[in-house]
């Protein structure tokens, strides 16, 4: 029986999901989770693969809006639920499920692709590039003190429910938003993926815990969602606090927050695994070595219209640069471009005829694309060739960002 592509009809997503489920191991969800992703998938962007009534692929996109270098929010397809059997492998359902999706995503306008990947060696031959890195702490607090900036002390701290509190961190949240790329404005039903807390989730942890950050005046200006995990030897407690969102409007509230895990009593380590590789913490730590810092890959970025994409963003410097781009899964962005971008950070992207000074793939192009990777350092990797004396660095210091990109929380 042949294989059939089709958009999801809404009574057919828990069939979809549980195939789903089976390609990511077969350990369903729990109830909560489950029924958070069913009420933000949006069926008509979900696309199944069947071998009669059997599920055997799939995959979604989320509509966001991505902050990318400047603030802008630039409207984005957040890909997801990628999946194919076990046994309808190396028959080309994933092939033929992304270039069904890049060609619907292209159609409704969105300049950007997105996704994180359970696999990142799977996705760069459609054009996704590492755009962004993840970094993991677990400091030993027992050995590590914290030194805090002025008016730390000014900061008054509240222990909240999580979910009466929402508003208040959802506020700060959207706040933080324009100020660093990769970060996804929160789209109605979001809110919710930051208070899902079955017991399923916390491995032995307590329930969802929630601080808030206040000035004197009262104002919300940093909040910090966590969970304690006991635990005992012989010698005394052992435990550690696991913290799952920690974000602040300043300084001030920042290390007001991070003091306050640091000193949560019978726990002796503080365990973050999803931070921006320049978190301040890095600077406020008095041994970064026992603050085990670790990377790694977080979203991924694919540029679906190449011109509309670079548009987008505005630039550190200026430069006037031609790039010859090879894309062979999306050939409508393949050739040279031209991009000029003025003293304010503006740029202009067409089409040119002339010789190209920088070579490089919409792979390429994707990475650098949020400011977190350079150019320089994937020509050192022999991903981007000069063509032109100068013009490497001239373009990567106008692609390069002061703040690094981070993706708070996946999709």
């Amino acid at each position: 029986m042949a294989l059939e592509m089709r958009v999801l009809q809404a009574d057919e997503w828990d069939v979809w999901y549980d195939h789903l489920e089976l390609a990511f191991g077969g350990v369903p969800d729990s109830p909560e989770e489950r029924e958070l992703y069913k009420s933000l998938t949006d069926v008509d962007r979900s696309l199944g693969v069947w071998d009669g009534d059997a599920c055997v692929g799939s995959a979604g996109a989320f509509t966001f809006r991505l902050s990318v270098p400047g603030g802008a929010l630039v409207p984005a397809a957040g890909v997801t639920m990628v999946g194919v059997s076990p046994v309808h492998r190396r028959r080309g359902v994933l092939t033929s499920l992304m270039r069904r999706q890049l060609d619907d995503i292209r159609a409704g306008g969105e300049p950007l692709a997105v996704l994180t990947a359970s696999d990142p060696a799977i996705y760069g031959r459609f054009g996704y590039g590492p755009a962004s890195y993840a970094m993991a702490v677990e400091v030993d607090t027992t050995r590590v003190r914290l030194s805090v900036p002025p008016g730390t002390d000014a900061i008054r701290l509240r222990l909240v429910d999580p979910q009466r509190a929402l508003a208040d961190c959802e506020r700060v949240y959207a706040a933080l938003v324009p100020t660093r790329p990769g970060m996804p404005a929160r789209q109605p039903g979001w809110e919710r993926q930051s208070l899902l807390d079955p017991p399923a989730m916390r491995g032995g942890a307590s329930p969802l815990k929630c601080v808030v950050a206040e000035r004197e005046d009262g104002e919300v200006v940093g909040y910090a969602r966590y969970r304690v995990k006991p635990d005992w030897d012989l010698t005394g407690s052992e435990g550690r606090v696991e913290v799952s969102d920690l974000d602040a409007l300043d300084p001030a509230a920042c290390a007001a927050l991070w003091r306050y895990l640091f000193s949560i009593d019978l726990t002796w380590t503080v365990r973050a695994p999803r931070r921006p590789v320049d978190d301040p913490l890095l600077h406020l730590v008095s041994d970064i070595r026992r603050s085990r810092p670790r990377t790694r890959d977080s979203l991924h970025v694919r540029l679906v219209d190449l011109a509309a994409a670079l548009e987008a963003r505005t630039y550190g410097a200026p430069a006037d640069v031609v790039l010859a781009v090879t894309d062979a899964f999306c050939p409508w962005n393949e050739g040279r471009w031209r991009l000029v971008v003025d003293a304010k950070g503006v740029a202009r992207c067409t089409r040119t005829e002339e010789p190209a000074d920088l070579e490089l793939s919409v792979r390429e192009l994707g990475s650098a694309y949020l400011g977190g990777i350079t150019l320089t350092s994937l020509a050192a990797a022999g991903l981007v060739r000069e063509l032109r004396p100068g013009a490497l660095t001239e373009t990567s210091r106008a692609f390069a960002g002061d703040v690094a990109p981070w993706l708070p929380h996946g999709f």
